[in-house]
């Protein structure tokens, strides 16, 4: 009997002391993650740090007025091969609606999540909450860069019909 007292005595302290020292190891881990998170922020693209996102386009020019056979040849691919998960609409099927979408993204962004999908889900914060909100990966289309380029033309045509403006994204 006293040595089962013993034991539960010792049992007891030790489980007191492991739970004190604790916090010492997670608030060391704590500190830890910090660091990492900051080392992370130090090596964050700067096109991403821009709102460009990651991939070849770093500077895209676009102009007024837009180019109508652009714009026909991008709604061609967009129905092709965007219209079964996006809208032209801010209604969100499987991925987002394009409504408004010049206004929020930079020619850049929009360009390179077209042509570079995988490496700015893994790498593009912004890629990456639209991938939390819409919870499906978008796939990669094989969309060629000139490809892309026309169905940029056809989303600012969309934003002016739609919203009435396009291109705000660019002086953000």
């Amino acid at each position: 009997m006293k040595t089962l007292r013993i034991l539960t005595t010792v049992i007891i302290a030790s489980m007191f002391i492991y739970a004190c020292g604790g916090n010492e190891q997670s608030n060391n881990q704590s500190n830890a993650d910090q660091k990492t998170s900051e080392e992370k922020e130090d090596k964050v693209p700067e096109s991403i740090k821009m709102g460009k996102g990651v991939g070849e386009f770093t500077e895209v020019e676009v102009s007024d007025p837009l180019n109508e056979d652009w714009v026909e040849r991008g709604q061609a691919i967009y129905d092709m091969k965007c219209s079964a998960c996006h809208k032209l609409t801010d209604q969100r099927v499987v991925g987002p609606g394009f409504e408004g979408v010049t206004n929020r993204r930079k020619p850049e962004w929009i360009m390179n999540m077209i042509t570079n999908v995988d490496v700015m889900l893994a790498e593009d914060p912004i890629a990456q909450k639209l991938l939390e909100e819409c919870m499906t990966r978008m796939p990669n289309q094989n969309i060629k860069p000139d490809d892309a380029r026309k169905i940029l033309e056809f989303f600012r045509k969309n934003d002016m019909e739609k919203a009435g403006k396009k291109d705000e994204a660019i002086n953000s």
